[in-house]
């Protein structure tokens, strides 16, 4: 995403107040080397912006001091971590890092990140590590809270569950073990109406590298832009236009309706 891109989000940020929060992915977002100048920008517009960081990008050259960059911008930071053993996270996130996950958020914890009453949100995400739906998000929160600070001192303030999507790596892996079929059934045979009107999709707009403009994160995965006349960032002024328009769905959606739901902000009902 290149600087012209970054001055239009920046522009339509201005032009639609009703946008509050900016929510930035992609891995490794912090990477980007225009990454610190535009948090800045956005919090200059008064609007809210969230991390999603995966933690170990605090341990590379030149990102030790991202903790405090963000405490002092009231980043709320959204943390992948999959279990709180380390067996787990090591066997789906690679070697040592689990230990470099906990290192990261005992980093975050020292600044504030985490803490009741310093206003810097500390967010972890669980993801199911097999082919199944998500334990009910309040019990599984309760058990990370119990364990982490009882084996590490670590604090948070919520984990969300986020149901694994049946798109391109992880359906390739579905595939491999021949189970992709039954774990999307498990997804239909699990289809929860009460989840529809808090979708996602139904207020999130995600501009892709290029300006794209998707429903979701999903479906920028998949290359599915908004099925609407305005399908790049350079094509509309007025994000409210989009509220209106029809939504891009596929198999794949069954993933966020299945069960308690599935969103950004973990579960819905």
């Amino acid at each position: 995403m290149g600087s012209e891109l970054l001055e239009r989000v920046l522009w339509l940020l201005k032009r639609n107040p009703q946008v509050k929060t900016v929510d930035l992915t992609g891995g490794a977002p912090e990477l980007h080397p225009e990454f610190r100048d535009f948090v800045e920008s956005v919090r200059s517009l008064g609007r809210h912006v969230m991390d999603r960081c995966n933690l170990t990008i605090l341990f590379e050259p030149g990102f030790d001091d991202l903790p405090e960059f963000f405490a002092a911008h009231q980043v709320e930071v959204i943390a992948s971590l999959p279990c709180y053993t380390a067996e787990n996270v090591d066997q789906q996130r690679g070697r040592r890092v689990f230990d470099r996950s906990v290192r990261a958020l005992q980093r975050l914890n020292a600044v504030g990140y985490g803490q009741s009453d310093s206003g810097l949100d500390l967010q972890l995400v669980y993801n199911p590590v097999g082919a199944f739906l998500p334990h009910a998000q309040a019990e599984l929160e309760s058990k990370y809270r119990e364990e982490l600070y009882r084996l590490f001192g670590i604090q948070f303030n919520q984990l969300f569950t986020i149901t694994n999507m049946p798109i391109t790596r992880y359906a390739d892996a579905l595939r491999r073990h021949g189970e992709y079929d039954a774990y999307l059934q498990t997804l239909v045979d699990s289809f929860n109406p009460a989840t529809l009107s808090e979708l996602m999709c139904r207020s999130l707009v995600s501009v892709g590298y290029d300006g794209t403009l998707f429903d979701c994160d999903f479906n920028q995965a998949l290359k599915l832009p908004v099925p609407s006349l305005h399908r790049s960032i350079y094509e509309i002024e007025d994000l409210g236009k989009l509220s209106s328009a029809a939504i891009q769905t596929g198999d794949h959606c069954f993933g966020c309706t299945a069960g308690s739901g599935s969103s950004c902000g973990g579960s819905i009902t």
